[in-house]
């Protein structure tokens, strides 16, 4: 009787099975009419599958990877080879506008005046470019001529009017120190070319001292003072806005006491006040010559090829300052300008010492009257 009582306990009778199968709804087939029909996305193509690994006893041995060959270090740039790299940008100016008036064509009045505009527009100016067209004319005049045979021609007539103005930095051995003044505008390069200067002078076993004179400009402070520390020279500083003449003062005394072959003096160059940059150099001058009137033994006037006619301005106005010895001329490699050194050389007659034609410390030379004028012709020399 137990056993029969838990089995009806447990299983329900048929009327109630029934009943629980009407009172549920049919759910799947609620679903099945609800349900929107479904989308069915492209199957992806199958990935090859990857080929089988061959049998480690049967594999080829992968062959030694081949050794990696030594780089070769560049090959290093003589110097005149820079400089015709430097003058390239006169030089395409140039070469091109000779080739495009000259292509089968004589030499006759048209094209003479197109050249002589050529060499002004190029910065020789109006003096030099007559000059160089009439020898031209003088020996070729209603013939035929190449284009080669004109730059061949202009080369050889600038390098006449330059050869008397190269003369290499001469220093006097006696002077202990030979000071060196180094003047210009901000901006025309003056710290850099000191910094390489002294470099140059330290690497023929001469001591130098370095004034940093520009006591207006930090930042020309700190870049002598790299300088400075790249080249071994003693940097003679002091706080910004010192007294210039009297940090002058200071460094001749050191180089005087420490027997220095060399003292170069950094100066201001702010040319939009002219007034008090001249009474700043003119008293530099004056208070050191008051401990050695011979001093200084250069005024060298550092000129940014890239200003081309302004570079006459600026050697007229420092020539009223002071009495410039010598020019440097800096960032011919950024010009395409670099004739106006050819019009400097005719107008004003100064020696040019150097000229830079790159950043790096080679990229700075004595200046080569033959070798400039066939390189901004763009002639092999």
């Amino acid at each position: 009787m137990l056993k029969f009582w838990r089995r009806n306990k447990q299983e329900p009778t048929k009327p109630e099975q029934e009943e629980v199968r009407q009172d549920t709804p049919d759910i799947e087939a609620e679903e099945e009419r609800q349900e929107p029909e479904p989308v069915f996305e492209p199957e992806p193509e199958p990935e090859p599958e990857p080929e089988p690994e061959p049998i480690a006893a049967f594999a080829e041995p992968e062959p030694a990877p081949a050794p990696v060959p030594e780089s070769e270090p560049p090959v290093k740039k003589g110097w005149l080879s820079r400089l015709r790299e430097g003058l390239t940008k006169s030089t395409t100016k140039l070469t091109e506008g000779i080739s495009g008036i000259f292509t089968k064509r004589k030499l006759d009045d048209e094209a003479l005046e197109e050249l002589e505009e050529l060499l002004i527009t190029a910065d020789l100016g109006p003096v030099t470019a007559a000059k160089v067209t009439a020898e031209l004319a003088r020996t070729r005049f209603g013939k035929e001529v190449s284009p080669d045979e004109v730059r061949r021609t202009l080369a050889a007539s600038i390098a006449q009017i330059l050869q008397p103005v190269a003369e290499p930095l001469v220093i006097d051995p006696d002077a202990k120190p030979h000071v060196i003044l180094v003047v210009g505008v901000n901006g025309a390069g003056k710290t850099t070319t000191i910094g390489k200067m002294a470099k140059q002078f330290r690497n023929e076993g001469k001591s130098v001292i370095i004034a940093a004179g520009d006591t207006f400009r930090a930042a020309a402070v700190q870049q002598l003072q790299v300088w400075g520390e790249r080249s071994g020279c003693p940097v003679v500083s002091k706080e910004t806005g010192a007294d210039a003449a009297g940090l002058a003062f200071d460094a001749l005394e050191r180089a005087k006491r420490e027997k220095a072959d060399i003292l170069l003096i950094d100066t201001a160059g702010r040319l939009q006040n002219k007034a008090n940059l001249m009474a700043e150099l003119q008293k530099i001058i004056r208070v050191i010559k008051k401990m050695d009137p011979e001093t200084p033994q250069s005024v060298l006037l550092v000129l940014d090829a890239t200003t081309g006619q302004n570079a006459h301005s600026q050697v007229e106005v420092f020539g009223e300052m002071v009495n410039v010895t010598g020019l440097i001329v800096t960032k011919l490699d950024g010009s395409a300008r670099g004739g106006v050194l050819v019009a400097l050389a005719e107008k004003y007659g100064l020696p040019v010492h150097l000229i830079g034609v790159g950043e790096s410390l080679e990229d700075m030379r004595p200046f080569e009257a033959e070798s400039f004028a066939r390189s901004l012709m763009g002639l092999e020399n």
